[in-house]
C-alpha cells in the first residue's frame, strides 16, 4: 500500500494513541479463513470437479457461478455496512458461511445424496449453489474486515501496520494451505476416485479448522470499531460515481489491476492441471510447485518493503514484472514434458513477477485515490467487481474448451498444446504485454509533491 512522507510536521491528532501489537496482530488474523480457502478454491476446485467426474464445461459453470456471487455481493455488502455498521457481526456471519459452505463444497454433492442421484445437471446446480454461497460469505467477510481499518483507529501508522500484518497473514495463509496439501497428496498416493475425493476433503476440512482458530483469535481479541459512531453524528458527502467516471485514470488502472488480477488468478486456477496432466509432473507438485511461487512473492515482497516509491518506480517495477510473466510465458508454452524439472526454474520467476505486478498494481490504485478518501470505497469495490467477474468469465471460456487428458489437443513441434497450457502461458503472456503498453500511457503524477513510500508488510 503507498503512502505519502510529510517531509513537514505530523498529521496525526495529537490524542490519537497508537495501537499496541497484540490488537494489531489479533485484527490480521481475521482474513486467515479467506485467505485460505480462497488459495484453495483457485488452486484445486476445477481439478476436483473434474477428478470427481464433472465435465470440463460444467465445472466452468461451478465456478462462474462463484465469482458472479462474489462480485456482485462484494458492492452490496459495503452498502449496508456503511449504513448499519457491526463490523464483527458481519464478519462472524461472513466466516460461517464460508465455513460450511465450503466444507460442502469438497464434501461431495449435497443434493446429489439427498436426492440419491448422480444426474450430471443435479451435480452442476448443487456444487453451484454452495459455490455461491460460499463467495457471497467470503465477499462479507472481506469487506466488513477490510473496512474495520479506519474505524478502528485514526493514527496513520496504526492504520498501515494493520493493513500491512494483515498482508502477511494472507502470505501465511497461502504458505500453510500448500503444506497441507502437500502433506495430503504425499499421504494418499492413489488414483482411485474414493481416494481422490478423500484427498480434497481432507485439504478443505483442515484449511476450515485452520482459518476458523484465527476467526476465533480475531474476534475474541479485536474490539467493535468505535469511531464508525462517532462520525455518524458528521455530515459528510460522498464523492459521485461519476467523478470517477471522467479521470482517464480510472480507466487505465481498472484495467492494469484487473489484468494483474486475471494473470495471478487464471494462472493458479490452470497450474494443477498443467504440471498433473501436460508435464506429468508426480501428485505432490500440485502443491509444491504453488509453494514455491508463493515463497518467492513473499520475499520479493519483503525486499520491495525497505524501498522508497516514486511514480516512475511504480510504473518501472510494474513493467518489469509483466516482462518476467512474459518470458515465463513463453516458457510454460513451449517446456516439453521430458523437461518438466524446469518448472521449479519457472516458478521462481513466476512468484516474483506476480509480487512485482500486485504490489504495483495496488499502489497504483491508492495513487488514483489520492485525498478523496470519501469515495475510496467506491473505486476499490468497482475495481474488485471488474476483477472477479473477469476472472470467472475467463475461467468459464478456458475450461469449457477444456477436454480430458486422453483426448489428444493440438499438437506443434512434439508439444502438445492444451487448455491449461494456452491459459497458463499465452494468457497471461498478453494480458501482462497489454497491462505494460496502458502503464506506459499513465500520467501518475501526483497533485502533491510529497514522495512516496511502500509501507512494510511486515512491521
Amino acid at each position: 500500500m503507498v503512502h505519502e512522507i510529510n517531509d513537514g510536521p505530523s498529521n496525526e491528532e495529537p490524542n490519537t494513541e497508537p495501537l499496541g501489537r497484540l490488537s494489531i496482530l489479533s485484527y490480521g488474523s481475521g482474513h486467515m479463513l479467506n485467505d485460505i480457502t480462497s488459495s484453495c478454491w483457485f488452486t484445486y476446485l476445477l481439478l476436483f470437479l473434474t477428478d470427481v467426474g464433472l465435465s470440463p464445461s460444467n465445472a466452468a459453470i461451478v465456478m462462474l457461478s462463484g465469482q458472479v456471487a462474489d462480485a456482485f455481493t462484494t458492492i452490496f455488502v459495503g452498502e449496508l455496512i456503511d449504513r448499519f455498521g457491526h463490523f464483527k457481526l458481519w464478519h462472524a456471519g461472513g466466516s460461517i458461511l464460508v465455513a460450511v459452505s465450503f466444507s460442502s463444497v469438497f464434501g461431495g454433492c449435497v443434493p446429489c445424496k439427498l436426492l440419491k442421484s448422480d444426474s450430471s445437471s443435479l451435480e452442476t446446480i448443487g456444487y453451484s449453489v454452495f459455490a455461491a454461497i460460499f463467495n457471497v460469505g467470503w465477499a462479507i467477510t472481506q469487506v466488513s474486515h477490510m473496512a474495520m481499518v479506519n474505524c478502528i483507529t485514526s493514527n496513520p501508522t496504526s492504520q498501515v501496520s494493520l493493513a500491512s500484518c494483515r498482508n502477511a497473514f494472507t502470505m501465511v495463509a497461502n504458505l500453510g494451505l500448500y503444506a497441507i496439501a502437500l502433506a495430503v497428496f504425499t499421504v494418499f498416493n492413489n488414483t482411485e476416485s474414493v481416494n481422490i475425493m478423500l484427498e480434497y476433503r481432507w485439504i478443505a476440512y483442515l484449511s476450515i479448522f485452520l482459518g476458523s482458530c484465527f476467526v476465533v483469535v480475531f474476534l475474541i481479541g479485536t474490539k467493535e470499531p468505535q469511531l464508525k459512531k462517532q462520525m455518524q453524528s458528521k455530515n459528510v458527502s460522498r464523492i459521485s460515481w461519476a467523478h470517477w467516471f471522467k479521470k482517464t485514470l480510472y480507466y487505465q488502472v481498472a484495467l492494469v489491476y484487473t489484468l494483474t488480477r486475471l494473470i495471478t488468478n487464471v494462472s493458479q486456477s490452470l497450474l494443477a492441471f498443467y504440471v498433473i496432466n501436460d508435464l506429468g509432473m508426480a501428485p505432490s507438485s500440485k502443491a509444491s510447485v504453488p509453494a514455491i511461487i508463493y515463497i518467492c512473492s513473499f520475499i520479493i515482497s519483503v525486499v520491495l518493503q525497505e524501498m522508497k516509491w516514486s511514480s516512475w518506480r511504480i510504473k518501472c517495477f510494474f513493467s518489469i514484472g509483466a516482462i518476467l510473466w512474459i518470458f515465463s510465458g513463453a516458457g510454460i508454452f513451449v517446456l516439453p514434458s521430458t523437461l518438466h524439472y524446469f518448472m521449479y526454474a519457472l516458478s521462481v520467476a513466476i512468484g516474483a513477477a506476480n509480487a512485482l505486478m500486485t504490489v504495483t498494481a495496488i499502489s497504483m490504485e491508492s495513487i488514483l485515490v489520492g485525498e478523496d478518501l470519501n469515495g475510496c470505497a467506491f473505486v476499490y469495490g468497482s475495481l474488485s467487481f471488474a476483477d472477479r467477474l473477469s476472472c470467472g468469465i475467463a475461467l468459464y471460456a478456458l475450461e469449457s474448451y477444456q477436454v480430458t487428458p486422453d483426448v489428444k489437443s493440438n499438437c506443434f513441434l512434439g508439444i502438445t498444446h492444451s487448455i491449461p497450457r494456452l491459459g497458463l502461458g499465452l494468457l497471461p503472456s498478453v494480458c501482462a504485454f497489454i497491462s505494460i503498453v496502458v502503464t506506459y500511457t499513465m500520467d501518475l503524477q501526483h497533485r502533491r509533491s510529497r514522495r512516496l513510500i511502500e509501507e512494510p508488510l511486515l512491521s
